[in-house]
Parts: structure tokens; C-alpha cells; sequence
């Protein structure tokens, strides 16, 4: 079976995602491993709210709070860092920069040790920047021109949208932008604010306080709370 997976649209480490972070959880190490390296370029004080948000959270859930701090592809290559991730039972991706966390991420030991993991049977999760940078296609959603990232390929039949509720109130183009680009096969999701689309025994579903979206080139569809999402 394929080890749990969870993209969500925000709230990592907060209340609202206590539950959802407990049930990914379940049954394995009370281990939880915290990379905030998507806001990296935000600067040391951003990298330490991530940190003590993390543990907040991990104390909530009883388990052992793992911040791995990999700045730049040179700390993310480090042996030392990947080393820890070893016996994890959720490794979670934080938000900030998309397109920062996959290039900085992608072909270092730490990814190698992460990706390990979760065949192993941790789970894994990616908030925000986090669930944009497990897909294999990553735009920059202020700059259109700019071209997008490769991701890191976890889910490449997907492409995500977080903060859906909140962006596509400021970007109304932004769902007909993903859909238009988006290649035979590969599903474009908007996931709301607090909300999360995990995976667990190979079928998708909704948990949280709002929706997930699958959009397409006839619309949307919403899927709530305790839902399948047909991607």
C-alpha cells in the first residue's frame, strides 16, 4: 500500500489541521519531521516562527517534533540532516516559496532520505508551497510568464492550487490558466484554506473546514469534508 500523502491548501500546525495531522499519524513513529525551507528567502525570523509553530504542534499530537532546517541546496545535500529523518511517521513540507523549496530540495539527500521514508511507510504532506512543490509543475502564481519549476514529482498527475477560496477571489483567471496548461491526464485541484485532499489506501478525500475543487475545462466541482476526490 502506498504510504498516506496529504496536500493542503493551508493551516499547517495550527489547530485546524490538529486532526488531520494526527490521522496521518496514525499507527506509525511518533516522530514528526518539519522542513520549513520553503521560507527560506523570507529570512531567519520567518525559518524560526516555522520551527516553533512545528513544536507547538507536535506537543499537541504527544510526538517528537524533528525541524530540519535546510536553507540552501548545500544544507540540503548535508548527510547529517538526512540522517534524521530516518524512523519518521510524518514528514511535512511548510509554506513560503513553491519554486525555492523544489530547486533547493530536488536531487539532495535529504529528498533522497525523505522520499525513502515515505516508501518506507511514513507518511508525508505538503502545505501550501509544500503541495505545489509535490507536483511535478510549479508556476510562480504572481509572474505567468515566468517559467515553471519541474517540481518534486510525487503526485505528477496533479496540479494544485492552495489558498483556492482566498486566490481565486484576487485571480479569477488563475483556474482557467491551471486548466489550459495542463496535459491530458493530469488533474488540477483548488484546495481551500484549512482544508487538506489525503490520501490513504489509494482513494483521495476532503478533510477540514472547506472544500477541495477539481477543476477543468467545464467548470468546477466541489468535494467537502469526509468526500472522495475523483483525480
Amino acid at each position: 500500500m502506498t504510504a498516506p500523502l496529504a496536500l493542503v491548501g493551508s493551516g499547517e500546525y495550527l489547530t485546524v489541521m490538529t486532526e488531520t495531522e494526527r490521522l496521518l499519524l496514525r499507527g506509525r513513529p511518533a516522530r514528526f519531521v518539519q522542513i520549513p525551507t520553503a521560507s527560506a528567502p523570507e529570512g531567519e525570523s520567518s525559518l524560526a516562527r516555522w520551527v516553533a509553530l512545528g513544536r507547538e504542534q507536535a506537543a499537541r499530537l504527544g510526538v517528537e517534533a524533528v525541524p530540519l532546517v535546510a536553507r540552501d541546496r548545500e544544507e540540503a545535500d548535508s548527510e547529517e540532516l538526512a540522517e534524521q529523518v530516518a524512523g519518521a511517521g510524518l514528514v511535512y513540507l511548510s509554506g513560503g516559496n513553491p519554486s525555492y523549496l523544489s530547486t533547493t530540495l530536488r536531487g539532495t539527500r535529504l529528498w533522497e532520505a525523505v522520499h525513502h521514508a515515505w516508501s518506507e511507510g511514513a507518511a508525508l504532506a505538503g502545505c501550501s508551497a509544500g503541495a505545489m512543490a509535490l507536483t511535478s509543475w510549479v508556476p510562480d502564481i504572481r509572474d505567468a510568464g515566468r517559467t515553471p519549476d519541474g517540481g518534486l514529482g510525487v503526485v505528477p498527475h496533479l496540479r494544485v492550487i492552495p489558498h483556492f477560496d482566498r486566490i481565486a477571489g484576487w485571480m479569477p483567471e488563475i483556474s482557467s490558466r491551471y486548466v489550459e496548461a495542463a496535459p491530458e491526464g493530469v488533474a488540477v485541484v483548488g484546495i481551500d484554506e484549512d482544508t487538506a485532499m489525503v490520501q490513504l489506501d489509494g482513494t483521495w478525500t476532503v478533510h477540514g473546514r472547506q472544500r477541495v475543487w477539481v477543476l477543468d475545462a467545464e467548470g468546477r466541482t466541489p468535494y467537502v469534508a469526509g468526500e472522495a476526490v475523483p483525480v
